[in-house]
């Protein structure tokens, strides 16, 4: 990075910026991830896409060479019963925006269901998880802070277990959720060919 520093007249700081190089992109299994830090921009039809038979898909943007370190944000494709993860509380704050089809919030103990345009605030360790609903694909952009001591727990919800998005056992851990499941592979959502940006 390159500093640039301003001054007035009078010799004070005017302001202090940093140059940003722009990342590279390179071409994935699935897709466009950026193999550095930097700015980008990409399209969501060309970016690298992960799915899951448990979880839906998933595009995120990042990649593991260049991850970003306060802000996490994916957009979720979810068919009707698919839920995005395991029932779950964080200690970081999280929000969602339905932007296609419907879906259930799951939120503490409760069922909440969602529609195009509804926005859902996640307060930090507030339990929940989304599942697609409706007859049709559901799209959810989904945005979480992050943080180096970021807690997770993931308790046995009769709820969640109803949409097959409830831990087993109750956990901190989340490799000890996720056990039984197999990762996501390299690969757009089958419903790609109906979906808005398709």
């Amino acid at each position: 990075m390159i500093e640039i520093h301003a001054t007035l007249a009078e010799g004070m700081p005017l302001a202090y910026a940093s140059v940003v190089r722009e990342a590279r992109l390179e071409q994935g299994e699935s897709g466009l991830e950026p193999v550095e830090d930097g700015w980008f921009v990409a399209n969501v039809r060309d970016v690298a896409w992960y799915t899951s038979d448990a979880f839906g898909s998933a595009c995120r943007f990042e990649s593991r060479e260049a991850q970003f370190a306060e802000l996490g944000v994916n957009l979720r494709v979810l068919e009707p019963g698919q839920s995005n993860c395991l029932y779950h509380g964080e200690s970081n704050q999280e929000a969602f925006l339905v932007l296609h089809g419907e879906a259930l919030l799951l939120v503490e103990g409760e069922e909440r269901p969602l529609r195009q345009w509804d926005f859902v605030h996640l307060p930090p360790m507030t339990e929940h998880v989304a599942v697609g609903a409706g007859d049709g694909t559901c799209v959810i952009l989904m945005v979480g802070a992050r943080g180096e001591d970021e807690k997770l727990h993931y308790p046995v919800s009769e709820l969640a277990a109803r949409y097959g998005a409830s831990a087993e056992q109750e956990t901190d851990s989340a490799p000890e959720a996720y056990a039984r499941f197999t990762r996501p592979r390299p690969e757009r959502p089958a419903s790609w060919g109906r979906l808005p940006w398709a």
